[in-house]
């Protein structure tokens, strides 16, 4: 007769609660990653959302999405992405930053902060509650859905008020795949012009490798580097508001568990960055950490993306969405401009 230790039973039932979710999330990641494949100006982590709002709002697979599937995937949108924040360090070089030299940076920093600041104002003017003018500021302003995720986590923020900032950031990167590459000539950006706008104007890394593509090497090049220097931002803003609500607890007299000032997921990205920029690690490594990536937040996004009910969507986020698309315009504009500045 097998024994199990104390933690079998609970463990057999933790796998069968949160397994079918994770099986439909992993199973999804393989279909973006395909699509992907077959088509490159699609990115992997936008046909996961996607897919996660198609299987919520289809009648064959909203019941299952809505039921057996549930808290697998609320696990994939919490925990999943904070995995995939992890590996997302693996991506950064400080040493590609530097060469950017420090007008650039500094220009890229400018527009990280006026970004934010900008897109917060404008959630404020609609009317939105603070939290998701937050979340949408820090989302549009850094690196899309995963910077929503490491901000939810210091302000201690429901899984499901992600949601719609979430989508938000997927709709207006997605746009910005298609619109930009159009508007490269009309505003005679050159290919390294155009890598730059694209670096400093689009959310996510994903939608910034599918739109500078089309411009060809140079740009692209231009455009990873400019973007994860932005990502580089993710920590300290990140660590500033973990301070922040801290100081308001403590205002509160909270006697309750108090937010990370840092959340260890953010130091685990900070030390896989670090780790890269020391260029000990075998390339084999580096390209591992970003397939770790791609699952994990391509898992985490198809479970954020169904909990995205269309119906509710539109009768509710409505302003949401109005303010989102005035600050892609805003971000976007404030890019340009930068850029215009780091050509003389």
């Amino acid at each position: 007769m097998v024994k199990h230790d104390g933690g079998g039973p609970a463990f057999a039932s933790t796998l069968r609660t949160l397994g079918p979710g994770l099986v439909a999330a992993f199973a999804a990641v393989a279909v973006s990653l395909l699509v992907h494949a077959l088509v490159p100006m699609l990115p992997a982590m936008t046909v996961a959302v996607v897919l996660g709002i198609a299987a919520v709002n289809l009648p064959g697979s909203s019941g299952w999405c809505q039921g057996p599937w549930r808290a697998g995937l609320n696990f994939a949108g919490k925990h999943l992405m904070r995995v995939g924040i992890v590996f997302l360090g693996l991506k950064l070089s400080l040493g590609d930053i530097m060469e950017l030299g420090w007008t650039s940076v500094a220009l890229v920093v400018a527009v990280v902060l006026l970004s934010f600041a900008g897109t917060y104002a404008l959630g404020k003017l609609f009317r939105l509650e603070s939290e998701t003018s937050l979340l949408i500021a820090t989302g549009f302003s850094i690196c899309g859905a995963s910077a929503i995720g490491a901000m939810a986590a210091v302000k201690g923020t429901k899984h499901e008020d992600t949601v719609l900032p979430v989508a938000l950031v997927t709709l207006c990167g997605t746009l910005a795949i298609g619109a930009l590459p159009l508007l490269m000539h009309p505003l005679g950006l050159s290919p390294l012009q155009f890598g730059q706008w694209v670096g400093a104007g689009v959310h996510d890394v994903g939608q910034v490798v599918a739109t500078a593509q089309t411009a060809g090497s140079v740009a692209l090049s231009a455009a990873v580097v400019i973007k994860l220097t932005r990502v580089v931002l993710l920590a300290p803003i990140v660590g500033v508001a973990g301070a922040m609500e801290r100081r308001r607890h403590k205002n509160l007299a909270s006697t309750g568990k108090f937010p990370p000032i840092i959340p260890l997921f953010v130091v685990g990205f900070l030390l896989l960055a670090a780790l890269r920029s020391t260029g000990w690690l075998p390339e084999l490594a580096i390209e591992g950490g970003a397939l770790a990536q791609d699952i994990a937040l391509g898992a985490a996004l198809f479970g954020l993306g169904s909990s995205v009910h269309v119906r509710e969507l539109l009768q509710t986020g409505l302003r949401a969405t109005i303010m989102a698309m005035c600050a892609w315009v805003l971000i976007a504009s404030l890019a340009l401009g930068a850029v215009h500045l780091m050509t003389p």
